[in-house]
């Protein structure tokens, strides 16, 4: 479909800003061609005017007038020759994209479950036999069966959980289906009183 005079942002240049919008743009682009200096001047102290207006509310920063002058050469490419208030040396280090994050990949046996909870096994095949470990069994073994609720692995399975909790723990650590889910805070029986 070509109609004259009708065009999509999808045919045009892309944005550098986007979120000042096209109509700045265009005025910063109209900016870079005035020959004379004094209204190139005036011309960019009104688009930032303009910048300031449209941002109004986002003003809580100190250094908000430098980067607004600071938008306004990156949206020239720097091309536009003007005496700035502040200096834009440092305007092309927001341009720049951030290197890439390195993943930690740790290998889990099982994901669903997620790192956490087999650091968490590794440190109960540790513990001593005692209260402590018996309440921590108790809350890894609660926590396995959000998890298999939250990814969508079907009705929770307590036979599975505790499979699960000796297979990981190298044996060590045996219960039964009646320990899961006994924590107090989610118990329903206590909580219906």
């Amino acid at each position: 479909m070509n109609i004259e005079g009708l065009d999509y942002n999808t045919q045009r240049e892309p944005l550098f800003m986007p979120e000042y919008g096209r109509e700045i743009q265009q005025m910063v682009d109209m900016a870079v061609e005035i020959a004379d200096r004094g209204e190139r001047q005036r011309c960019a102290e009104t688009i930032v005017n303009v910048m300031r207006l449209m941002t109004a509310k986002k003003t809580t920063s100190e250094d908000f007038e430098h980067k607004l002058w600071d938008h306004l050469a990156l949206m020239s490419g720097f091309r536009l020759d003007i005496d700035y208030p502040f200096d834009i040396t440092q305007a092309a280090q927001i341009s720049k994209k951030p290197e890439p994050m390195e993943y930690p990949m740790k290998k889990i046996p099982v994901r669903h479950y997620g790192n956490m909870i087999f650091e968490t096994l590794d440190r109960l095949k540790k513990m001593p036999p005692g209260n402590e470990r018996d309440r921590l069994t108790q809350m890894v073994a609660n926590q396995m069966k959000r998890n298999l609720v939250q990814w969508g692995h079907g009705a929770p399975d307590d036979d599975k959980i505790v499979a699960d909790l000796e297979h990981f723990t190298d044996g060590k650590i045996r219960i039964t289906t009646d320990d899961v889910g006994k924590d107090s805070r989610y118990d329903r029986r206590k909580r219906k009183k």
